[in-house]
């Protein structure tokens, strides 16, 4: 469409995601479960045996996992009738291949417990599973919804009237493989359990997740579209540092959109990473650099590590190890302009993030320019193919083609490669341009 003169578009026309409605609808519902009466919903609000379990949508799916060891997967409803006695209720994903079940039964034919780590996929909605020997007597004695995976140590204590001496033992879960929700599970004890307590959380068993971020649409994903930014696991987060000099911890969370235009470095938290900064007092003009570790733990809030005063502003950011500024100044009124590099790690040492700095003493600075950048992409995992192993001493067979200079080295993906990629992918469906 033509506009007239000094009337061109103003607004932006930008590509964001191809996406589901589940993915994209608004958690505009509150879940609550009644676990005595064995009732599921959002409109259990008023009910007074009611408890609160997840935000979610009027499009997702739950599921409703009974003491009996039976489940069933529903479509989300205002009040819906799963049966008696529930010990989980959560939103339901059936992509979800990292959330892992950590189940204790006792079987009622043969009184001999069993434990289970299972995922629960390839359902059908409304149709009761069960996760036991589907004996008369049967009963769950522990269960856990694990997002990531995680194992558990827990402590089982045996009834009084058991026979065995030792009547206190634990149990690790990471010892189980994960298998599927019809899998029987390996035997804990012969013994009747009294009770089972949770004594630890580890780590992910399947190890941590990779997660990339994707600047075409601002968002973290699992699929390979984007930067790299590392293997997450359990409680890993991502420093987010904005161009206002505040800094915010995140979770890797997928349905988050970042704020790109005002990001001015992004990378996974690690223990050693410190943050080297050069900033400008809005007060006194003054000039600081300064070098810092993330102390905080809370997530989701920004931390303000410059001056508060009005005018602060941040000139430079960045996470590398051995970080380099490029400063043009003035040493006196009637000096020329003049470059210098400064290594900002021999400069300042590490000190709080509250710390105001060490001032840059010249006369009169033109600029700053940051001449290193956030550092090297975390390396990524090495994903061995099924018979693709080789026996000892064997030689590497030659390659048909020419490959690059190191095979095994990551491939490296960046923004405008995946930007004309998903143009490319669009352009049958006479989508517009990436920017």
């Amino acid at each position: 469409k033509k506009y007239g003169a000094r009337r061109e578009r103003k607004t932006q026309l930008r590509t964001f995601d191809v996406v589901t409605a589940q993915k994209v609808a608004v958690a505009n519902q509150k879940l609550y479960v009644n676990r005595q009466d064995g009732f599921v919903g959002y409109g259990l609000k008023k009910d007074e045996k009611a408890e609160f379990v997840a935000d979610c949508s009027d499009l997702d799916d739950i599921i409703a996992i009974k003491r009996d060891g039976t489940f069933v997967v529903s479509k989300i409803a205002e009040k819906t009738f799963v049966g008696k006695d529930i010990l989980h209720a959560g939103v339901y994903n059936k992509n979800d291949d990292r959330l892992v079940y950590n189940l204790v039964y006792v079987d009622g034919a043969s009184g001999i417990s069993f434990a289970k780590r299972f995922l629960v996929s390839g359902i059908t909605r409304d149709k009761a599973y069960d996760l036991t020997k589907a004996t008369k007597g049967t009963k769950v004695l522990y269960l856990t919804a694990n997002p990531n995976s995680e194992s558990e140590i827990v402590q089982i204590q045996l009834s009084d009237k058991a026979p065995a001496r030792v009547k206190q033992f634990e149990f690790d879960f990471a010892e189980l493989a994960i298998k599927g929700k019809g899998s029987m599970g390996n035997i804990v004890t012969k013994q009747p359990i009294k009770k089972i307590t949770q004594k630890s959380v580890g780590d992910s068993t399947l190890g941590g997740r990779e997660v990339f971020f994707d600047s075409v649409v601002a968002r973290l994903n699992h699929a390979g579209h984007g930067r790299y930014l590392g293997a997450f696991d359990t409680d890993d987060t991502i420093l987010v540092v904005y161009r206002d000099g505040s800094y915010e911890l995140n979770a890797p969370d997928l349905a988050k959109h970042f704020d790109l235009p005002n990001i001015v470095l992004m990378r996974k938290l690690e223990p050693e990473t410190v943050v080297s900064a050069a900033y400008v007092d809005g007060e006194t003009k003054l000039h600081y650099v300064k070098r810092f570790r993330i102390e905080t733990s809370t997530l989701d809030k920004r931390f303000l590590f410059i001056s508060e005063t009005k005018g602060s502003k941040l000139l430079a950011a960045t996470a590398f190890a051995e970080p380099e500024v490029e400063v043009k100044f003035q040493r006196d009124k009637k000096a020329d302009k003049e470059t210098e590099k400064l290594r900002l790690d021999q400069f300042i040492d590490v000190k709080g993030w509250k710390a105001l700095g060490n001032k840059l003493n010249y006369f009169k600075l033109h600029g700053l320019t940051l001449l290193t950048d956030e550092g090297p992409e975390p390396q990524r995992r090495e994903v061995k193919k099924r018979g693709a192993g080789k026996a000892e001493g064997e030689a590497a067979p030659a390659p048909a083609a020419a490959p690059p200079a190191d095979s095994n080295s990551p491939v490296q993906v960046t923004p405008e490669e995946v930007a004309q990629s998903q143009a490319l992918l669009r352009r049958s469906r006479s989508q517009l341009g990436l920017f």
